[in-house]
């Protein structure tokens, strides 16, 4: 009997059960310099490196929870012909593809999901095409691996993001049908900004998003997540029984190593987080932000010193690990923008990150976290059970230059409850 999963995420650290990858394909390597920027890109990637390393990670994954692959779900849904013309009428007239869209519709569902994933060449039938310098007609989606963007689970929802760049939109659409179609799971999806936004503003991504406990949530105040976002998310949590708070964090625009809040600040255990000092603790311009609400009405709007007191204000005590360490500014900005800070939690204390970050590691060692190689894992040289603490080193060259880290690459969708 299939096993039907229900979406179940009260915490970052809770004992992972079950998570969502998307394993990287030709999408990846279907950028070029000249379409890199657009994609979001700073750099393109090598996929025959990428995926190694990528596949490492999806390894450890393996050992730990259930694991579902995006392409996979999608392949799932798309027999379904009601599905499929759903989801492909809501593509088209997101990207005005409807001549385009009438070609890949008699797409079986397995060529049909890579297409949706991996791009569409553009067919050079005309002098306009035939000038165009485009290559594709429908652009390929090379930012998907990093599956935490374009819906995030909260509690037993799953919320769909609306997602700062168009370019990304179509994620956000096919993890959407893939929550309300694919029979493995039960769950609601929510769409705050679709809900409760009139400002046309709105914008919220789930790498900005990240559940310290049932009742508060954290959230970046960033480029890719706007304040009209979070006011449609608190919308949303208005309509949840109970006290809840909100502690929002600013970030700066640039560098773009910024781009969300588990880019400088992770959960790694019940006492102990992953902080990008500089900003954290110690920027006077970017505010902290605390919203209680209760039922339908929002009791309280405040300024906060910073997130750790905010959240010792609520009864979560967090000792601060630096990413990069705790002196050396350039060190700091050099690991962080390497993705240093954004952790991975399979359970409370045992975590996942990019091995290359070195002072990172040294800084978790003194905290009593064990280093321990993937490879070793995999090799079975290391029994993970012999320790109570320990973070998971994953190679990650070429994949940290695609601006994300081991959080960025996992949509978790059920979790055991933390006994804080």
């Amino acid at each position: 009997m299939k096993t039907i999963e229900k979406i179940q995420i009260n915490s970052e650290i809770g004992e992972l059960e079950s998570v969502i990858i998307h394993t990287p394909g030709a999408e990846v390597e279907n950028m070029t310099p000249e379409n890199a920027s657009r994609a979001l890109y700073s750099d393109i990637l090598n996929l025959s490196v990428a995926l190694p390393e990528y596949n490492e990670f999806k390894q450890i994954l393996h050992k730990v929870a259930k694991v579902y692959d995006v392409k996979d779900l999608l392949q799932d849904i798309l027999v379904n012909e009601k599905v499929r013309a759903n989801l492909l009428n809501k593509v088209c007239k997101l990207e005005d593809l409807d001549d385009i869209c009438k070609i890949i519709s008699g797409l079986d569902n397995v060529q049909l999901a890579s297409q949706l994933i991996e791009g569409v060449e553009m067919q050079k039938d005309t002098l306009t095409k035939y000038l165009d310098n485009e290559r594709f007609s429908v652009h390929p989606l090379p930012n998907f691996f990093f599956t935490r963007d374009a819906s995030f689970s909260l509690n037993d929802k799953v919320i769909i993001s609306k997602m700062a760049n168009r370019v990304r939109e179509r994620e956000a659409l096919i993890m959407e049908a893939i929550f309300d179609y694919h029979p493995s799971f039960s769950t609601q999806t929510v769409n705050p900004v679709k809900l409760f936004d009139k400002s046309g503003k709105a914008s919220i991504e789930g790498g900005d998003v990240l559940i310290a406990r049932e009742d508060v949530i954290l959230c970046g105040v960033s480029g890719r997540t706007t304040s009209q976002g979070i006011d449609a998310l608190l919308e949303y949590l208005k309509t949840k029984p109970g006290k809840k708070h909100l502690i929002l964090q600013e970030l700066p625009y640039q560098p773009e190593s910024f781009i969300h809040l588990d880019m400088v600040f992770t959960f790694l255990d019940v006492d102990k987080c992953m902080i990008f000092e500089p900003l954290i603790l110690h920027s006077s311009r970017h505010l902290t932000i605390h919203i209680t609400m209760e039922e339908n009405t929002v009791l309280e709007i405040k300024e906060e010193k910073n997130i750790l007191e905010a959240l010792k204000s609520l009864g979560i005590d967090l000792e601060p690990v630096g990413c990069g360490g705790h002196s050396d500014n350039f060190i700091q900005e050099r690991e962080q923008w390497q993705s240093g800070a954004n952790f991975f939690a399979i359970a409370p204390g045992k975590v996942i990150g990019y091995g290359r970050n070195t002072n990172t590691m040294h800084e978790l060692h003194k905290h009593g976290f064990e280093i321990i190689k993937a490879r070793d894992i995999l090799k079975e040289k290391v029994d993970l059970a012999a320790y109570q603490k320990y973070v998971i080193t994953i190679e990650g060259d070429e994949l940290s230059r695609g601006g994300g880290g081991a959080r960025c690459m996992t949509m978790p969708i059920r979790r055991k409850s933390v006994n804080w």
